[in-house]
């Protein structure tokens, strides 16, 4: 085609002076048309001599300067670009190129002063298809630029498949989904958008081909699980797209779901680096887009979403998402405050008011059931104390650690994480707790917080990092939540395995060291022992304190050797990297530590738990912070046994003594508050029934023993508690008799009182995350 076009004659040519790009002997002919080429470079010596040699091979030849490059395409469309690089041209040059839709496809070829290695490389990272030194001849010039005229580079993006992926360019894959779009409704199947949440740290390091490579990791991962998507394309972002037709919701989102569990659980090989990379993934049913960009564009606003949690959960698009409208306020929504603040009537109108109504009524209906109410009641409440006394047994041969280590102790991570404003009187003293931790292998410290503003904190430990190499400082911006502290910290880590702490603690110097017999013998998360340390500061955290050496140094070995299976709970808890990378924390729990342990334990993970590994923490001081702290727990306990016990009971990975553990944890622990405060309505309507207070016999002893019996439950569990606490508790047997009485008159109604109003809160969807606040009160003898 070029040999049809006609010839024009040669211009002169400058004389050659001393010039670096060397000249052929002088032509004794016109040299035949070999086609059109655009010079492109700022006007000066060098260009002159590049011009001269292009048209002294036969080339016809324009020129432009940087910034003209548009307009010189208007004129005429070249079949090559030969741009000079060097002194401040080159780069914005070949941007402006390939910005333009004819130039994309230009051959583009580039002469460099710099002969090095380096400078080819990134004159060819600029978009650069060729690289000539200007040291080279006419002749070579010419051959590279026949080369390219020969075989025309042509961009992935033009091209249907990328003959190297696989993937669906951009283009083609929003032609395969408009296809999609005009099959016959009802239609079906999703359309999905995977981001990484560390493309731009990876590109900041290690280059802009980054996005291409991780895509490709991703497309690979999707391949090897078959079935996840029909046609898999990527977008200019580096976003991998996949179409998944056919399929009901549920399906799809299971199948994005085991994708991303896949992806997060691999380590990667990208520019030659081993890394974690964390899917965020977006996705928008078929049957509501009306096209392919529609579609891809929802996604992509879906993606966002995704990345700021981090939790591996793929997002569904909503309007608010882009704006499209707002968020609809139901009635329950314009409701909601005022139903919150009358929580307390509710509870009680739906504890005692209801049940005593259906007595009343079923009683004049001829039917007394007020007999078989009161003994289920006492059923459920001799229930609970055995299941307490039972705990407390099982909790003496709860199994010892592991005495040394199966493996050689690898390099370990402990994970901090801190709301700043919350955390600034009391996080530099965990940082020097844990840089005095004393670890046989390699230990990193990773501080992942979260700010809303800068604080004079962060420069103290700014400081601190660099002194100390092993102090990794992670500002997590846009966190909301622990959970998403954690997430963005476990794809950066080093260790084999991480330690996860609150800001408050002080981990014992042997923690890590100890974490690892078990780890490094079957165990998959081990979870320690939490004592509080400002027990003194008031009588709230002495009662708390004594209430954790109940929960950690009884209940949780107790349970863990009665139903086969332990917890995390949420901090001073040590996970095999790999587990937590694939199992995240889900911002939206409120428990998200019980939320993991779920996921975890459907896995297959194994649970251990030392009451020997110790952690130091501070308590809530004052009502009102143990209030909110309880009434999260509460709620947050609430939403696991919403999404898992039924789940859990049929699952097939649990066996029947587990599953009987996860009744009594997730089911029965719900039921046990409201089942208590029924003997109110039993008692009133006895009264009622029988004419007065007077009238009922209150001295049946068979009552009378399943008062006492349950009271000594808390006796019993009291006991435990100090056997098996730490040695600085057991010297304050103060604090256990005055938890003894406080349990027994009001902390127990308090803590029942807190989960049904927690009840009442999930119900109405009031799901606030109230921060509790630290004090830094040393323990003092009281």
């Amino acid at each position: 085609m070029l040999a049809s076009r006609p010839m024009s004659p040669p211009e002169p040519v400058t004389p050659p002076g001393p010039v670096t790009v060397r000249q052929g002997p002088p032509e004794t002919a016109a040299p035949r048309f070999r086609g059109r080429v655009l010079a492109l470079g700022e006007p000066g010596e060098r260009y002159e001599r590049l011009t001269g040699i292009l048209r002294s091979s036969g080339y016809e030849v324009s020129g432009a300067s940087p910034g003209d490059v548009a307009r010189q395409f208007g004129r005429s469309s070249p079949d090559a670009i030969v741009a000079l690089h060097g002194e401040g041209e080159g780069p914005g040059a070949v941007r402006e190129v390939r910005e333009l839709p004819a130039g994309r496809a230009v051959p583009l070829l580039m002469v460099t002063a710099d002969g090095g290695p380096h400078g080819v490389a990134e004159v060819l990272r600029d978009g650069a298809d060729d690289c000539v030194q200007e040291s080279a001849g006419p002749v070579e010039l010419s051959a590279r630029i026949d080369a390219k005229l020969r075989r025309v580079p042509v961009p992935v993006e033009s091209l249907s498949v990328d003959p190297r992926t696989g993937l669906y360019s951009a283009p083609h894959f929003l032609a395969e989904a408009d296809r999609e779009m005009r099959r016959p409704l009802p239609r079906t199947g999703v359309l999905a958008v995977v981001g990484v949440v560390e493309t731009d740290a990876l590109e900041a390091r290690l280059g802009t081909g980054v996005r291409r490579e991780v895509s490709e990791r991703l497309a690979g991962v999707a391949e090897r699980l078959g079935g996840i998507c029909d046609r898999l394309g990527r977008d200019e972002n580096g976003h991998l797209l996949l179409l998944i037709p056919g399929v009901d919701e549920e399906t799809a989102v299971r199948g994005l779901r085991e994708f991303a569990n896949s992806v997060a659980g691999t380590r990667f090989v990208v520019a030659d680096e081993n890394v974690r990379l964390t899917p965020a993934i977006g996705w928008t049913a078929l049957s509501e887009c009306t096209d392919g960009a529609q579609a891809v564009g929802r996604a992509t606003d879906a993606v966002a979403e995704a990345a700021g949690h981090a939790d591996l959960r793929p997002v569904r698009y909503a309007p608010w998402m882009s704006g499209e409208s707002g968020r609809r306020r139901s009635l329950l929504g314009a409701l909601r405050p005022l139903l919150s603040a009358v929580s307390p009537v509710l509870t009680l109108l739906l504890g005692v008011g209801v049940p005593l109504l259906i007595y009343q009524r079923l009683y004049e209906l001829g039917w007394d059931v007020i007999s078989s109410a009161y003994w289920v009641v006492v059923s459920g409440l001799l229930l609970s104390a055995g299941l307490i006394v039972v705990e407390c047994l099982f909790s003496l041969d709860a199994p010892a650690r592991p005495e040394s280590p199966a493996e050689p102790y690898p390099t370990a991570s402990a994970v901090i994480a801190a709301y700043l404003p919350n955390e600034a009187a009391t996080i530099v003293d965990t940082v020097e707790s844990f840089l005095r931790l004393d670890y046989p292998g390699e230990l990193e410290i990773v501080l992942a917080y979260n700010t809303p503003h800068p604080l004079p904190v962060e420069d103290t430990l700014r400081e601190m990092a660099a002194r100390e190499p092993r102090l990794v400082l992670l500002p997590v911006p846009g966190s909301t939540s622990k959970a998403q502290n954690v997430n963005a910290a476990v794809t950066s880590v080093r260790g084999e395995f991480v330690g996860i702490f609150d800001a408050d603690h002080h981990p014992a110097p042997d923690a890590f060291q100890h974490a690892w017999h078990w780890l490094s013998n079957g165990y998959d998360v081990v979870q320690g022992h939490c004592v509080v340390r400002n027990g003194g500061s008031s009588w709230i955290a002495g009662t708390v304190a004594v209430e954790f050496e109940a929960i950690y140094a009884v209940s949780h070995p107790g349970r863990t050797r009665l139903y086969g299976f332990g917890v995390f709970g949420g901090s001073n808890g040590f996970w095999r990297t790999d587990l937590l990378a694939r199992t995240r924390m889900h911002a939206s729990m409120l428990t998200e530590d019980i939320d993991s342990t779920m996921r975890a334990l459907n896995e297959g993970a194994r649970f251990a738990v030392d009451r020997t590994l110790v952690s130091r923490e501070l308590a809530p001081t004052m009502l009102r912070p143990l209030w909110n702290q309880r009434a999260r727990w509460a709620q947050g306990w609430l939403q696991v046994s919403l999404k898992y016990l039924w789940r859990g009971l049929r699952s097939p990975r649990f066996t029947a003594r587990q599953k009987t553990g996860l009744f009594v944890l997730l089911g029965w622990r719900e039921v046990q508050p409201w089942l208590t405060l029924q003997i109110l309505p039993v008692l009133i309507h006895s009264v009622l029934r029988e004419g007065g207070l007077g009238q009922v016999d209150w001295a049946v002893p068979v009552c009378v023993l399943a008062v006492l019996f349950t009271m000594s439950a808390g006796v019993v569990q009291a006991a435990f508690a100090w056997r098996l606490a730490v040695p600085e508790l057991r010297l304050r047997r103060r604090w256990f008799w005055r938890y003894l009485f406080v349990t027994t008159v009001f902390y127990t109604h308090f803590k029942n009182i807190v989960a049904r109003q927690a009840h009442v809160k999930e119900a109405l969807g009031e799901r606030n995350w109230r921060v509790t606040p630290r004090a830094a009160k040393e323990m003092r003898r009281s």
